[in-house]
């Protein structure tokens, strides 16, 4: 795979068996983002190396296996495709065809309360997953503030809105994350709050 699909995405975990194969891989819509727009095509990876594609309700079933750790071949009307699998999260799959560029992104439908049916429907579930996610991280995370020139810390995102609604502190005191050794971000408390 390339680099640049690994910038764009980055932070992809290789298929595994063990991890992936009986929960989050088999018998889970996975819906083809790549031309949602055009058509709506779900792909269902089932055991004994049936595949299932449905496009514009018609059903057909073809084949794939697992060639080696998370390398697969599919056979589909195109001819056979060999790919690597790789996840981003629990509910994004790629598929790489080997040794180009192209990718195949699908997203797990069975994971989602709504259907996904056109970009937009992407761009809501996206939305709504990598905010969520952020919220999660930014609320238990800690960080260090600085009001007139002393530094304190660290405090989670809670202990902040707390000392913000006492009064004890102002909520534009810049913030740094605990990792973070200077103030060049620009964040501040407020900021962090109207992220929650």
């Amino acid at each position: 795979m390339s680099a640049a699909i690994f910038n764009l995405l980055p932070n992809l975990q290789p298929f595994h068996h063990d991890t992936h194969y009986d929960n989050l891989f088999l018998n889970q819509q996975w819906v083809l983002v790549n031309g949602i727009s055009k058509k709506k095509a779900i792909y269902v990876f089932k055991d004994k190396n049936t595949l299932q594609i449905s496009e514009n309700e018609t059903t057909t079933e073809t084949s794939w296996c697992i060639k080696s750790k998370n390398t697969f071949s599919i056979l589909t009307e195109d001819g056979e495709t060999t790919v690597k699998a790789y996840f981003k999260d629990l509910d994004v799959l790629i598929l790489n065809r080997i040794q180009t560029d192209d990718c195949a992104i699908f997203i797990n439908e069975s994971s989602y309360s709504n259907t996904l049916n056109s970009i937009e429907d992407v761009q809501q579930f996206l939305h709504e997953k990598y905010k969520n996610k952020a919220s999660n991280l930014i609320y238990v995370h800690e960080f260090y503030y600085i009001e007139q020139s002393k530094e304190f810390g660290p405090f989670t995102v809670e202990q902040l809105t707390n000392k913000v609604k006492s009064k004890t502190i102002s909520p534009y005191c810049f913030v740094r994350d605990v990792n973070e050794y200077n103030y060049i971000n620009r964040l501040r408390i407020k900021d962090l709050i109207k992220e929650l």
